[in-house]
């Protein structure tokens, strides 16, 4: 690339950085990898805006699940020195975990086909948000109380951070070693990755770690707070520079094997292909295709992307937790390629008109909600929406497969993982709550008591759980049996789809409840 397409780029990366490069704002900074040289690294925004540190070369950032390939890592290293198999039984290694029906491989852990219910979700729906402390003792209890998956081993896949913190023990069994340890020895000091680190405490000290802000009425912030600990699922500390030098180990392989065994896609059960390989996603942008992965925790986002084909990585990371750091890398990319051979043009937008509104699915109680942008809305979580070659409209977020064809009539389809694809009805603008679910309310999978009570003319969630307690979570109807639960939080302001149960002469015997990474969670009256 020419001189002056380097000056470009850096301004195009300059451009995009610019609403965060003002006074009191954290911000984000930009890198670009391109055959065997870092060569663009651009910053806006503070580090700190308490003391006015600005974002510079040598900022650190928790990378929350970007660490999930170095975990996946871990593992294929100890496998590669016949210390265990990818093939292995997790209770091969954690026998002290439930039985809960099915085998369970580590490489399903890895590709996220594992079923078991997102640790972090469980922890939610019990009253602890991410902000409230705990112990990794209680993450391990609130896998240890499952006795059913959201899906049988290899049938679906279901982003999940139980599996990675298992992977991270299992590590640490096998080797002997601290995580952070291992990794540091086989990974970090090989590669010269001297500002990474795996901080299982959010109270230990990082050196150059940037502080991480979530917006706070209009143009102020708030410094997020951390409760839970860090394990494999997404405990790193790190740069733009040691994740340029991590990439540079896909070309080089001076830690052999990762590269390909990594980016390794295993199909289905029912012989459809999974997006998600070993801690990254394998997909098409814009006719090339793309190795990535994001990072969330709150007050830190990141995008890992890499795009062999075009011969270069992007790497975005925020320090503002408003900032979409997957658009922030997918805008650079743009800038970098645009015009290259075989990099294609996005596709037109189709008409949208009947998508706005929300959207149930009749047989599971599922919704959606789609907006002006477009964009659309599950459990909460808003994601935009882009233009497919076929006219139909996918998820612009990393490793959740939705893909959602324009309505006809008063239906439309979703498609999402495994192939599977669902039908969607029109949800009336406004419906009654099911009758009777007002009362006290236990899930022996949870640990948990809700109490469902009076609140501000509808009906509340009170939330009495291991850990903490949380509530008033508000009630609405959707349609019939089928309910929501509005459920604030740290990252968002969430919902949980519910549906009744009814017993004999139509009496309410309990419901169950479904969350974006855990499912079939069924309530009784305690």
């Amino acid at each position: 690339m020419a001189a002056l397409d380097d000056l470009a780029l850096r301004r195009q990366a300059r451009r995009l950085l610019a609403p965060w490069d003002r006074p009191g704002s954290p911000g984000a900074t930009l890198g670009l990898v391109r055959d065997g040289a870092l060569a663009l690294h651009e910053s806006a925004g503070l580090a700190s805006i308490e003391l006015g540190v600005p974002i510079g070369p040598e900022t650190c950032f928790r990378v929350a699940s970007v660490s999930k390939q170095f975990t996946c890592a871990a593992i294929l290293l100890l496998a590669a020195d016949g210390r265990l198999s990818v093939g292995d039984s997790v209770h091969d290694h954690l026998p002290e975990l439930p039985d809960l029906g099915a085998r369970i491989s580590l490489d399903q852990l890895m590709h996220n086909v594992s079923g078991l219910r997102d640790m972090l979700e469980l922890m939610r729906l019990g009253g602890a948000d991410l902000s409230h402390p705990c112990r990794t003792e209680d993450l391990l209890a609130a896998i240890g109380r499952q006795r059913g998956l959201n899906f049988a081993p290899g049938t679906r896949f279901r982003y999940s951070n139980t599996g990675f913190l298992l992977l991270g023990r299992i590590v640490e069994r096998v080797s002997g070693e601290s995580f952070g340890d291992f990794l540091a020895r086989r990974i970090f000091a090989p590669l010269g990755m001297t500002r990474t680190r795996h901080t299982p405490s959010v109270a230990e000290v990082a050196p150059g770690l940037a502080t991480g802000y979530l917006p706070h009425q209009g143009e102020s912030f708030l410094r997020a707070q951390h409760g839970f600990p860090l394990g494999g699922e997404g405990g790193l500390v790190s740069c733009v520079e040691d994740l340029a030098l991590w990439d540079r180990n896909f070309d080089t392989g001076r830690i052999p094997g990762l590269a390909e065994a990594l980016a390794e896609q295993q199909p289905f059960a029912n012989g459809g292909p999974n997006l998600y390989a070993r801690g990254l996603e394998v997909a098409q942008y814009r006719g090339l295709r793309t190795v990535d992965h994001g990072g969330l925790w709150p007050g830190y986002k990141t995008c890992f992307l890499r795009v062999p084909e075009g011969g270069m990585t992007v790497i975005a990371i925020a320090n503002h937790g408003g900032i979409d750091a997957h658009a922030l890398a997918h805008r650079l990319l743009d800038a970098a390629l645009e015009g290259r051979p075989g990099f294609h043009p996005m596709p037109p937008m189709p008409r949208l008109d009947g998508l706005a509104g929300r959207w149930i699915a009749p047989e599971s109680g599922a919704t959606v909600e789609f907006a002006e942008g477009p964009t659309a809305t599950q459990h909460g979580v808003p994601f935009s929406l882009a233009p497919t070659e076929d006219r139909r409209l996918a998820a612009c977020r990393g490793a959740f497969p939705f893909t959602a064809s324009l309505p006809e009539g008063d239906s439309l389809l979703i498609e999402t993982d495994a192939g599977t694809i669902t039908r969607f009805r029109r949800a009336p603008d406004e419906a009654s709550l099911p009758e009777g679910l007002a009362g006290r309310w236990q899930c022996e999978e949870l640990g948990t008591t809700w109490a469902i009570v009076p609140h501000e003319g509808g009906l509340a969630v009170q939330v009495r759980g291991p850990v903490a307690s949380a509530g008033p979570w508000p009630l609405e109807g959707i349609e019939g049996d089928a309910f929501r639960i509005r459920t604030p939080g740290t990252l968002f302001q969430g919902w949980l789809d519910g549906r009744a149960e009814r017993g004999a002469g139509g009496r309410l015997a309990g419901f169950t409840v479904n969350g974006a990474r855990a499912s079939g969670l069924r309530f009784l009256p305690a």
